[in-house]
């Protein structure tokens, strides 16, 4: 089944205790924090102690995804947050076996996040060494922008690749995500499904997660 991770990017951020009690509530698996710097995306958003916050305020596991620029110079602050899986993009560093690594030493889960253009091909020789990968399908940066349907044969490569190597790796799908494209995204290989604005915008949230996991 697969599992939904709302994320607090399109949650009410005047009652953000109130948001997370809805995830809670509505059966979400995961919680996700959006962290931008206006520099690797052209968006800024929340930063360490508002993860710390949220991973105090919750039972469930947070999952932080980093947006920003030289993530390994901010790790420390973010794993002293205490989340169970922080991610950093391909993209943003030229030592990414070096953050993955701090991630891990920290204690926490690694992922390797991958903008849309980006094959995931070029992570594979770390792909024995993390512990998840998050594939983007918009260009990160914003809520609310239209799934890129163009992601999807990655999606499904990746995981028959996973699967002839017998690697037993979690693909998280990040933007747009929705009941228009559940189904595509399940077909394709998916297990954890990020969702921001259909999420908070659905009229009855526990019939929206029960929708997107398949049970209703």
């Amino acid at each position: 089944m697969l599992k939904i991770a709302p994320s607090l990017l399109a949650a009410d951020w005047l009652d953000l205790r109130a948001s997370i009690r809805l995830a809670e509530e509505a059966g979400a698996d995961w919680l996700h924090v959006d962290v931008m710097d206006g520099h690797f995306v052209p968006n800024l958003s929340m930063g360490p102690d508002v993860a710390k916050a949220v991973v105090s305020a919750t039972h469930l596991p947070v999952e932080v995804h980093l947006m920003i620029e030289k993530p390994e110079r901010h790790l420390a602050s973010f794993l002293a947050a205490k989340p169970r899986a922080i991610s950093v993009h391909a993209e943003s560093t030229y030592h990414l076996h070096r953050a993955v690594q701090q991630i891990q030493v920290g204690g926490c889960q690694a992922g390797i996040a991958l903008n849309p253009a980006t094959p995931w091909e070029t992570i594979k020789p770390m792909l024995p060494l993390i512990d998840y990968v998050l594939i983007m399908t918009v260009n990160p940066g914003f809520g609310g922008q239209p799934f890129i349907e163009a992601v999807l044969p990655k999606i499904a490569s990746l995981r028959q690749y996973l699967q002839e190597k017998g690697l037993d790796l979690p693909i998280w799908v990040d933007g747009g995500v929705g009941l228009p494209n559940v189904e595509k995204l399940r077909t394709a290989g998916a297990n954890i499904l990020i969702t921001g604005s259909a999420f908070f915008r659905s009229e009855d949230k526990t019939v929206f997660v029960q929708q997107m996991k398949g049970s209703l």
